[in-house]
């Protein structure tokens, strides 16, 4: 299925998983609201649903799963936002929570947007064994040797001669980690084999990296109305980034050659996993 297909399915079943909260802490669901409802192109949730349906699974149970690592990305973004972190201030075209709610408040919601994912997974309608395999993968790839290690990277790299090698260890971890995670998830969900899940592991580390170094290119070239936010702000920051190192023509080359290498490694799957391949092909393309 095509991601346009999943996206209102998504979109629901986000807002189904807000807690419903009474009383003045209520806020803290109005805060998550806020950020999980403010758009996304729902790339994690995507990658989860599709695999299990690949995988022959039923990608409506796997629902939760889906809705709990948008929950995490999404907490991942708040906190990137913040001044300590990025110091952004807009989010797809609307002020970032802590520009909205207060660098505090942020910061809770940004907690219990974390919180609620593993409860989400527990919820599901999905084997005991596979609802395991999936808080492990997420803890492992979203922890301290996944994302938030790349966060750390991340921000050691400004104080530092960064290489080509440095950034790709780096987003391994920052970027491509999440998004393996989601693709693992999904065959979980399903019950594949070894094989299928060797395979989509793979791929979300070549997609994860493509992903990454088209949002370093789109920093530069893209519409700042199109892409939700200012542009320019890697260069203004001084951060190390693909294009700083590689150049735009260098770095859109290796785009294309990780898209390649993420759409070979789908072999497995047949023709059942054309969608995704149009999927990476677009994200490489992509202009926001």
């Amino acid at each position: 299925m095509k991601i346009e297909e999943y996206i209102p399915v998504i979109d629901r079943e986000l807002t189904e998983s807000i807690p419903q909260i009474e009383g003045e802490h209520s806020a803290v669901a109005d805060m998550m609201r806020y950020c999980l409802e403010n758009g996304g192109k729902r790339v994690r949730p995507y990658l989860v649903l599709e695999f299990c349906r690949i995988c022959g699974g039923n990608f409506k149970k796997a629902l939760p799963v889906a809705a709990a690592i948008e929950f995490l990305h999404t907490y991942s973004l708040v906190h990137d936002d913040l001044p300590c972190m990025d110091d952004s201030d807009t989010r797809r075209g609307r002020p970032s929570a802590h520009v909205k709610f207060g660098e505090a408040n942020a910061l809770l919601c940004g907690d219990a947007l974390l919180t609620e994912s593993f409860g989400l997974i527990a919820s599901a309608e999905i084997p005991p064994y596979a609802a395991v395999r999936c808080v492990s993968e997420l803890s492992w790839l979203a922890g301290a040797d996944g994302m938030v290690g790349g966060q750390y990277r991340d921000l050691l790299n400004e104080s530092r001669e960064c290489s080509a090698k440095d950034m790709i260890s780096t987003e391994e971890l920052k970027t491509c980690a999440l998004i393996r995670a989601a693709c693992c998830m999904g065959c979980y969900c399903a019950g594949a084999d070894s094989d299928r899940c060797d395979a989509a592991d793979g791929f979300g580390h070549d997609l994860g990296l493509a992903f990454q170094i088209r949002d370093d290119i789109l920093d530069v070239t893209a519409d700042p109305e199109i892409l939700g936010k200012p542009v320019g702000g890697d260069e203004q920051n001084q951060k190390i980034t693909y294009v700083s190192i590689l150049g735009l023509e260098k770095a859109q080359a290796e785009v294309e050659r990780l898209t390649t290498s993420a759409i070979r490694r789908l072999g497995v799957f047949g023709a059942a996993a054309d969608d995704l391949r149009a999927f990476a092909g677009m994200l490489a393309k992509r202009d926001h």
